[in-house]
């Protein structure tokens, strides 16, 4: 038997070491499943992502497939072979373009798809972009102007083009790009098959910039901007560096956590997360998904919930240990009874990834994705390789009971008696907060720091290497931003410990963004590296409003009906969620009285609070259904403090071990990232507090009241 054990761990312990090598080198040449074929977002990799939308309401299928096939015929045409160009919905069209070391250039190639029209002298439209095939610069050798444009029209504006050039023999018709003529060429003579050519252009630059515009004139569609982020490759660079920094210094944390309060069981479960780690990354890498900020945001928070299940199990252990069972079945039944917590609580948190991958766009998806990875994982990792690695310890001859811990008598926490107390420091907490909104409102013009993804606009990230508190970055850069966006009341932020400076203006067209970064550039010595670039429209953001706000509602009535029906019981569900809307009403309280920006990582923020928060709440109810079996019938008071006391220590290391690494994320994260783990570590606080005085005593109050009906009952009869 102890040799069959042995085997095991050995095995074991050679699987995990094979997929950390995995993880961090690859397999062969290609380097299959290793970090470093991961393939990075943009805001990691840098590079452009614009969002379009249809000028023309209810465009045709045909319509968008055509635009869309041309818009990536033209990215392959420039080189940008990694580029991305899809369909979002019934009317948009998204291009992503990773890695360009200059994403600006990319849009004034790419340009701005409108409208293009030829108008001759009599200032009719003769042909629309909808006429042209193709147009190519071209250089013709032994002409004094060598360089030309070459103009291929269909079907239709061949017979078009020829009627108009027959016309207008010696005179000239405008070629029109979003109202502005960008040229106005003579005709010289009548051209009946469908091929024409602009000389005199000047040089070849000219040519190719002014065939791009009539090519980019040409799709089917009208488009129009709606989003487009530039970021540049340093900063993505930066971003990747210090999240990875984050996850290593936090994880080691929690290893060393881990051994200190579990001894041999800390060790297994560290075994397991070293897996776990490996595990994610083969993952991400052999189906090519697509790793953001957000979703390493994701993986570091699951890295810390992973941790959970451990300590439930380990806690449980101690729990059977003190009941004098041998090691064997005090393993078996703490793995066993620690199940049904495990499941209840990563389902819920499950619910609330899936609706913000369903609901979310963008970056946030990616966060979704890795944290619904990261759970799926982390049940395997706890409920499957844990134990596989722990047995192995016992039947190798580990079986010194004080290295696996046994649980001490439990100390009696009197949390119900004191419910009006606990009821009253969350009800001052959030009446502060809800009270700070009209007070903002009145003061600074917005109850929120609502930020450009919820009212619309563009913000311009730029390092410059030296820090600079808000006023001093207005006073040095507020004639600069003025002058090249024509925004007279810009915002700036700081970045504290980065050297950075956040500057929000209105929604600023391409060509002033770019005209701020070239002035950004000239005064700090930088490059176009150092600076990364958002806009959104004020349609993208009463979207993510209305997005934010249905995502919260929908998550939490899923998780009702969820709780409901696993507990057969809708008190606990009910406590459940109105513990949960305390938490978000706390952590809205933060956002409101420390003005931080709501944004992007405000949903992610308060999906993740929400799905924590359950968790959390979920292991104590568990324990609560399973004490009712035990406890003096009626006694709902009794049940409610034994079971917050037993499971107190576990609510404790869990909070703080994912605490660490939110907090560590935190302290060395880029700014997104900061705006991110603040709101979480306020969240974890709040989501562990409402599940122990505020559920809790709120389940009691329901079957207190339940207990009344049935004892008057009996008593009429």
């Amino acid at each position: 038997m102890k040799g069959k054990k042995v085997i095991v761990l050995l095995l074991s312990i050679a699987i995990i070491a094979c997929s950390v090598f995995v993880a961090v080198k690859g397999i062969g040449s290609k380097e299959i499943g290793g970090a470093n074929k991961v393939k990075l977002g943009l805001d990691l990799a840098g590079g452009v992502s614009i969002t379009y939308t249809t000028v023309k309401e209810g465009p045709s299928d045909k319509d968008i497939k055509d635009t869309v096939y041309k818009l990536r015929k033209r990215i392959d045409e420039k080189g940008y072979t990694e580029g991305e160009v899809y369909r979002e919905g019934s009317n948009r069209i998204n291009v992503d373009i990773p890695g360009v070391t200059d994403a600006n250039k990319v849009l004034e190639e790419l340009g701005k798809p409108g409208k293009l029209e030829f108008i001759g002298p009599d200032d009719v439209v003769i042909l629309s972009g909808e006429d042209v095939k193709d147009a190519n610069a071209k250089i013709v050798e032994g002409e004094v102007d060598p360089y030309i444009i070459a103009l291929e029209f269909n079907k239709e504006g061949k017979q078009k083009f020829a009627e108009a050039t027959k016309k207008f023999i010696g005179q000239r018709i405008s070629i029109v790009y979003n109202g502005k003529s960008i040229m106005d060429p003579v005709v010289n003579q009548a051209i009946p098959d469908g091929n024409a050519t602009i000389s005199n252009m000047g040089s070849l630059e000219r040519a190719e910039d002014m065939a791009a515009n009539i090519r980019i004139g040409a799709l089917p569609l009208e488009l129009q901007e709606l989003r487009s982020n530039v970021v540049g490759a340093k900063l993505g660079k930066a971003a990747v560096d210090t999240s990875v920094k984050a996850g290593f210094i936090g994880i080691c944390i929690i290893l060393l956590f881990m051994i200190i309060i579990y001894r041999i069981p800390g060790l297994a479960a560290d075994i397991a997360l070293v897996f776990y780690s490996a595990l994610i990354v083969i993952i991400l890498s052999l189906f090519n998904l697509t790793l953001t900020l957000p979703g390493i945001a994701g993986i570091i928070l699951s890295i810390g919930m992973a941790v959970d299940a451990n300590v439930i199990i380990f806690s449980r252990i101690r729990e059977e240990l003190a009941l004098e069972k041998t090691l064997r079945a005090s393993v078996k039944a703490g793995f066993k009874k620690a199940t049904s917590a495990i499941l209840d609580g990563n389902i819920t948190t499950l619910i609330a990834s899936v609706i913000l991958f369903v609901m979310g766009t963008g970056p946030i998806k990616g966060f979704a994705q890795t944290l619904a990875i990261g759970i799926i994982i982390s049940m395997f990792t706890a409920l499957v390789v844990t134990r596989i690695i722990l047995s192995a310890f016992v039947g190798i001859g580990i079986k010194n009971k004080k290295l696996y811990g046994i649980a001490h008598k439990t100390r009696s926490f009197k949390i119900v008696d004191k419910r009006k107390v606990w009821f009253s420091i969350s009800l001052v907490v959030i009446l502060i907060g809800l009270i700070s909104m009209p007070v903002f409102n009145a003061s600074k013009g917005t109850p929120l720091e609502y930020d450009i993804e919820f009212s619309g606009g563009t913000t311009t990230l730029v390092t410059i290497g030296k820090e600079m508190t808000p006023e001093e970055a207005s006073k040095e850069l507020g004639d600069l931003v003025i002058e090249a966006t024509g925004d007279t009341s810009p915002q700036f932020q700081a970045v504290k410990g980065k050297g950075q400076v956040i500057i929000k203006t209105k929604d600023i067209d391409t060509e002033k963004r770019i005209a701020l970064e070239k002035k950004l550039v000239e005064k700090y010595e930088i490059t176009t590296e150092d600076i990364q670039s958002e806009s959104i429209s004020a349609t993208i953001s009463d979207e993510m409003k209305r997005d934010a706000i249905i995502s919260v509602i929908v998550a939490a009535i899923c998780m009702l009906i969820y709780i409901t029906l696993r507990f057969k019981d809708y008190r606990f569900g009910v406590s459940a969620v109105v513990a949960l809307i305390h938490d978000i009403l706390v952590v809205l309280a933060i956002y409101a009285l420390f003005r931080v920006p709501i944004n992007n990582s405000f949903i992610a923020a308060m999906l993740t609070i929400v799905g924590y928060s359950i968790n959390d709440t979920i292991v104590l109810f568990d324990r609560v259904r399973e004490n009712q079996k035990y406890m003096k019938r009626g006694d709902f008071k009794g049940v409610v403090d034994t079971s917050i006391s037993q499971t107190m220590s576990r609510s404790i290391y869990t909070s703080l071990t994912t605490f660490i690494m939110v907090a560590v994320l935190y302290i060395l994260g880029v700014a997104s990232i900061q705006e991110f783990a603040l709101p979480l570590m306020v969240g974890i606080l709040s989501g562990t507090y409402s599940s122990i005085f505020v559920a809790s005593p709120l389940w009691y109050l329901f079957k207190r009241k339940e207990g009344i009906k049935i004892q008057k009952a009996h008593q009429s009869r």
